[in-house]
């Protein structure tokens, strides 16, 4: 059996990253989803080990120093990090592993995984993101604002990736994301 493959997605906010991902992880059989770990709380209607693994921060501090985590990182006084252990053990079955990361946390990855493969979601516009998140009712427009200019600062590294999806209409979008997959599989040597 062939080893799975290690896909790295991001996209800044407001780009359909995890509508996209909703509906290419239907299929459990040939992909994996990471679970990150917390030193958060838990919010309202989150369950452990599907949203996230809640841990306290001492479990974390343990787990890192054990090296049990691909990448880690302090965000708002809580850790946040991606579990190494069922990375490895999905890979050794065969299915590919993705992992819906920030930017910063990709590039942690870059640096320690040359097998890792690298997926940008993009917006067609940064007026395109704005709408989106005005569209989803969530938030004032002063957070709006601030996302928006996150997502300026964000695009400008899409060409540290491998490769970019840009999701303008979504049924292609998906299509795409599923055709890199598949021409990651294909590739020799990585």
């Amino acid at each position: 059996m062939a080893r799975g493959k290690l896909i790295v997605v991001s996209a800044p906010s407001g780009c359909g990253k995890g509508t996209i991902l909703g509906r290419v992880l239907a299929d459990q059989e040939r992909f994996y989803y990471s679970v990150s770990a917390t030193t958060r709380n838990p919010r309202e209607g989150e369950v452990n080990g599907t949203h996230y693994w809640f841990l306290t921060r001492e479990d974390f501090e343990q787990k890192i120093a054990q090296g049990e985590f691909l990448e880690h990182a302090q965000f708002c006084d809580h850790y946040y990090g991606t579990p190494l252990g069922p990375i490895e053990e999905h890979l050794a079955k065969g299915q590919d592993v993705i992992l819906e990361i920030e930017v910063q946390g990709a590039m942690q990855i870059r640096g320690k995984r040359p097998d890792a493969n690298f997926i940008f979601i993009a917006p067609p516009s940064l007026e395109t993101v704005r709408e989106r998140l005005i569209g989803r009712g969530t938030e004032t427009m002063d957070v709006i604002e601030k996302r928006v200019a996150q997502a300026e600062k964000e695009l400008k590294l899409r060409d540290q990736y491998d490769y970019c999806v840009v999701n303008d209409d979504l049924d292609t979008a998906v299509a795409d994301f599923l055709s890199v997959v598949r021409a990651i599989e294909l590739r020799v040597g990585k």
